[in-house]
């Protein structure tokens, strides 16, 4: 045999190491917790130390987002961002919940149905005072004979009662406040009628278009409107009406005509007494505010045109 056969086999073994070190995973683990722990106990006492409003502004934030970016509105973030945030503002203390929005707008609607309630009953009985007046002027056969000078009606400020000249039957004589005999009859019934109510009183005088006879003098249709009116609230006064009713006494000459498309007619010469409404009155008691006058004072823009053109022949 030859010196090839016998030679001896050699296996090699490769011893392989062991596995790697696997002691790490653990922490990475607790880690993740503690965090998870941390944000926790942060989210509670968040929730510990915020207002209930401020939860429910944050809580109507999240459920919708989308409807809050697409539509705007002012939220949390408004007072460091310039663009809009949505929602309540977390910022307040108070907190800020569609309760408070919804108890304000039952307060306001309140108001209102109690001022519509109001002004309805304060109108039946202005409503009462005009048929209690009429009543009189029938009832009365010294009064009834001057009926169709004496016009009543409901404006916005109150009850106006217009007693007016006509063309043979005049209030005053002529150029003059002095009333006549039938005249003191009226505003004395009248008075007697309206101290019983405890609304307050204004009056106004009224003169046709035509002018005052030497009003180049310095005393014109504004010095004899105001004069006629005055003399009418003495006039209700003696009838029994208390001094304190009366809370405006104005003379607005022809810049209200009754007839505004005869600026001469008789009847545009006229006293004109209103039972003042609460608006109206607390408007003209309002010190240094600025007074709604109704009706009375307003000038129509026909009258301030026929104002603008040449007053007629003095008579």
């Amino acid at each position: 045999m030859s010196d090839d056969s016998q030679q001896p086999i050699i296996v090699k073994r490769i011893k392989k190491g062991g596995g790697g070190h696997h002691g790490g995973a653990w922490k990475i683990a607790y880690a993740d917790f503690v965090t998870a722990m941390m944000a926790f106990f942060l989210l509670m006492w968040l929730l510990g130390s915020t207002a209930k409003g401020d939860l429910q502004g944050i809580a109507e934030h999240f459920q919708t987002p989308l409807k809050i970016a697409m539509a705007g509105g002012s939220g949390s973030g408004d007072s460091s961002s310039v663009i809009k945030g949505g929602g309540k503002d977390l910022t307040r203390t108070t907190g800020n919940t569609k309760n408070g929005d919804i108890e304000a707008e039952k307060k306001r609607l309140n108001l209102q149905a109690l001022k519509a309630e109001r002004e309805a009953q304060e109108k039946q009985t202005l409503e009462g005072i005009k048929a209690k007046i009429e009543k009189l002027v029938e009832d009365s056969p010294n009064l009834r004979q001057f009926k169709s000078q004496m016009l009543l009606d409901i404006t916005s400020e109150g009850l106006r009662i217009q007693v007016v000249d006509e063309k043979n039957r005049a209030m005053f004589d002529t150029a003059s406040a002095d009333l006549k005999p039938y005249t003191r009859d009226i505003l004395r019934a009248i008075g007697k009628a309206l101290n019983g109510v405890p609304n307050h009183i204004s009056l106004a005088g009224h003169t046709d278009a035509t002018p005052y006879a030497g009003g180049d003098r310095g005393f014109g249709n504004w010095e004899l409107s105001t004069a006629r009116a005055n003399a009418s609230r003495r006039e209700l006064i003696a009838g029994g009406l208390d001094e304190g009713k009366p809370i405006r006494v104005v003379g607005l000459a022809s810049t209200v005509l009754f007839n505004k498309a005869d600026p001469g007619d008789p009847m545009n010469r006229r006293i004109s007494i209103v039972v003042l409404n609460k608006q109206a009155e607390a408007a003209i008691l309002a010190d240094g505010k600025k007074v709604d006058v109704g009706d009375e004072s307003e000038v129509q823009p026909a009258v301030k045109g026929a104002l603008a053109e040449p007053p007629p022949a003095a008579r």
